[in-house]
């Protein structure tokens, strides 16, 4: 079993590649991925995708607002609601990117503090976004008690130290398919070096898709091929690298009390 933990479903190609969400799940499905979380971005955006995966059972969302889309509409209120829905696990995509857009930095600090105070009040993890923003990001998330939920540094491109940093606050690393592409010699030096107990693997869909699908557009069932990638790597099996990053999710996200509410909803009113 395989688990995405990163995707952006309501972005993938519906005109070409594929033919309806169902489609993606089917394939997703036949590729041995059991569950996927489909990642918010901006609030605007979220009702949407909600009504996309909502018949779904096995595939969850997150709340957030990008830091490269922290213009968008935004209201603390209204994502308290949406992020309050059962299915929704999680806080993000929030952080900070200095490398596309400095210009926006204030705005982005506003915005990534709001959501870590978000999820704490809601003890849901947060989903971390940080590009060239090493020292802020990690003083957020200590200044903002982010231990008390946890969360997930995705599609992690950082060094050694900023990976044993997040994992003291009682965060997981996220491997997507860049890891798989030759110039990222760092980044595969840390994925050997971490515990795999605190690895987690995605796709970023329709982003950065691994190898051999570099220049395609990515789908969820291409996160087996980062799994595959991070197994030779460091020299573990393939099954053991799903079955153990598909159990961290399952305790990142405490996947097993949505659905033991669901059972319990379900007993209630047949009663």
């Amino acid at each position: 079993m395989f688990v995405d933990s990163h995707c952006h479903l309501d972005k993938l190609d519906y005109q070409d590649l594929h033919q309806g969400i169902a489609d993606v799940v089917a394939k997703a499905k036949a590729a041995n991925v059991e569950q996927l979380l489909s990642v918010g971005v901006t609030l605007d955006a979220f009702p949407n995708m909600m009504e996309m995966i909502e018949p779904f059972e096995n595939v969850f969302a997150s709340c957030g607002v990008h830091p490269l889309d922290v213009q968008s509409d935004f209201s603390l209120e209204l994502m308290r609601q949406y992020a309050s829905h059962p299915k929704v696990v999680a806080i993000g995509e929030t952080g900070l990117d200095y490398h596309y857009q400095p210009e926006t930095k204030v705005l982005q600090l506003e915005r990534f503090e709001q959501q870590v105070d978000l999820a704490v009040e809601l003890n849901k993890p947060l989903i971390i976004h940080t590009r060239n923003a090493r020292e802020d990001t990690l003083n957020i998330l200590r200044n903002g008690g982010a231990e008390k939920c946890g969360g997930v540094i995705h599609c992690f491109t950082e060094d050694l130290p900023f990976a044993e940093a997040a994992m003291e606050l009682g965060f997981y690393i996220s491997v997507s398919g860049i890891v798989t592409f030759r110039q990222a010699t760092e980044l595969k030096e840390v994925v050997k070096a971490l515990p795999l107990e605190r690895l987690l693997i995605e796709t970023d869909s329709p982003y950065l898709a691994p190898v051999p699908h570099r220049g395609k557009q990515n789908q969820p069932a291409y996160v087996v091929e980062v799994a595959a990638y991070i197994a030779q790597l460091r020299g573990e099996s393939l099954s053991k690298v799903g079955q153990i990053t598909s159990e961290n999710f399952q305790n990142l996200f405490e996947i097993e009390k949505i659905f033991r509410l669901k059972r319990s909803e379900s007993s209630f009113f047949r009663h």
